[in-house]
């Protein structure tokens, strides 16, 4: 059987592959300077590329599964391993299904499509597994993991750019600025992608030709939050047309801002809109991070609320805008810390109607909380960006809290602190991972400590 296949820029991987590899001659087929070979894929890397070994060394083998027998051109050098291009999958391996998606394999969105239900499934929770067995956890039991559905994503980034006379808008090529040009996505939940023609029309009205720009979609109570990053700044004209957007699609909130640390300038602002946590609607700002999912943030708050039932002081440390915060103080009095700017005024604002909830302005990466404050709550939840909570969880360790419950969605951070909770006492009881991020290399995770 052989299947033609067009291999496309990969994102950056780690992970050792452990499949053989077998040249089409002695010392491959140079093509253009760049040599070609075939190569059987045994196993699929933590960035989503499937991996095979030549000559002793890791290739990355995009949108392959394990068993692909195909034909690949070694590109070069990556992430102490060969990137190569598929040329030809020559014979399809046992995991390999169709993707649902007729963009995949161009779009960077997502990586897993190809890869079926049942392995999949196991790939997401053996990341987590790999990543505890690394740190010397390998006995912590891994729960199933715990899905989110498709079209359920209520955030979303699509780049925009005026090429060759026209606007292209969609989400970045895998590895490249090239940007695919999107009217559907599986990922996406409906009110999101309602929006894209009307916002493909604005932007052929006001968009200059030069380098791309982000608009952000977002999904709250009220309706949809629209920030764009990047451009020239809107001058009246631009304004106007972008107000009439508003109207016609009935957004909530519109706004602009000239890079990611910007001040954000308002557009548009035609209701109040709110992230609502718990039993309480929480004001948000432009841009501010909010779970990828209802659904998956839900089965997070649970997971949570379980382990940390009976606790009558919860401290909550990297605490956003009150994801969890809200919810765990229908039972619990919170202390709140979180550092980010716009996070903590909606977090610190929602707080004053809530008498059990307290809140606190610190950056916990430079100045955690230390063993001796954090004695006084008999409960922690701790849920830090990818780079994890190092210095956080050293803190955590020489604590007496005695239930702690850690969210991530970093796997190898996550894994990293564990190992220092767990040296400093705490039995890791449990982890289940959390699927929010639908075809894509990335999963999150929920655990429980108790010392």
């Amino acid at each position: 059987m052989r299947r033609q296949g067009r291999g496309q820029g990969q994102r950056q991987g780690q992970g050792q592959g452990q499949g053989q590899g077998r040249s089409a001659s002695p010392h491959g087929t140079p093509h253009g300077g760049k040599r070609q070979v075939e190569l059987t894929v045994e196993r699929i890397g933590g960035r989503g590329d499937g991996l095979a070994t030549l000559d002793g060394r890791p290739v990355f083998v995009p949108q392959t599964v394990p068993g692909d027998r195909v034909r690949v051109r070694v590109e070069g050098e990556r992430a102490g391993g060969l990137a190569a291009e598929v040329l030809e999958l020559i014979e399809p391996g046992p995991e390999r299904v169709e993707a649902p998606c007729g963009l995949f394999g161009r779009c960077g969105g997502c990586a897993l499509q190809h890869l079926d239900d049942t392995s999949y499934a196991r790939l997401k929770r053996g990341q987590v597994a790999t990543a505890l067995s690394r740190a010397g956890l390998g006995d912590v039991p891994v729960g199933e993991v715990l899905r989110t559905a498709p079209a359920t994503r209520r955030r979303a980034t699509f780049a925009a750019k005026r090429a060759g006379g026209r606007v292209v808008l969609g989400f970045n090529e895998r590895q490249s600025a090239w940007i695919v040009d999107v009217a559907d996505c599986l990922v996406v939940a409906p009110a999101i992608l309602a929006v894209l023609e009307p916002l493909r029309a604005v932007l052929d009205a006001v968009l200059a030709d030069g380098p791309p720009l982000d608009v952000s979609v977002t999904a709250l109570d009220g309706g949809l939050d629209v920030l764009v990053t990047g451009g020239a700044e809107p001058g009246l004209a631009a304004r106007e047309a972008w107000a009439a957007f508003a109207d016609a699609a009935d957004l909530g909130r519109l706004s602009w801002r000239a890079q990611e640390r910007s001040p954000v300038e308002p557009l548009a602002h035609r209701r109040p809109l709110a992230a609502r946590f718990g039993a309480v609607a929480v004001p948000v700002p432009p841009g501010v991070f909010l779970q990828p999912s209802a659904e998956g943030e839900a089965a997070l708050v649970a997971a949570a609320l379980a382990a940390l039932e009976g606790c009558g002081h919860v401290v909550d440390l990297f605490a956003g805008a009150g994801t969890f915060t809200f919810p765990l103080a229908l039972a619990s009095r919170v202390h709140a810390v979180e550092g980010d700017e716009a996070a903590f005024g909606a977090l610190a604002a929602a707080a004053r109607g809530v008498p059990a909830v307290s809140a606190q302005r610190r950056d916990l990466f430079r100045d955690p909380l230390t063993a001796a404050e954090l004695h006084r709550f008999d409960g922690l939840l701790f849920d830090p960006p990818r780079a994890g909570a190092a210095a956080q969880a050293a803190e955590i360790a020489g604590s007496r809290v005695p239930v702690v419950v850690g969210v991530s969605c970093n796997p190898g951070t996550f894994a990293r602190d564990a190992r220092t909770l767990v040296d400093g006492g705490y039995a890791l009881e449990a982890v289940t991972p959390v699927d929010q991020f639908l075809w894509s290399s990335h999963v999150e995770l929920v655990a429980v400590f108790r010392k």
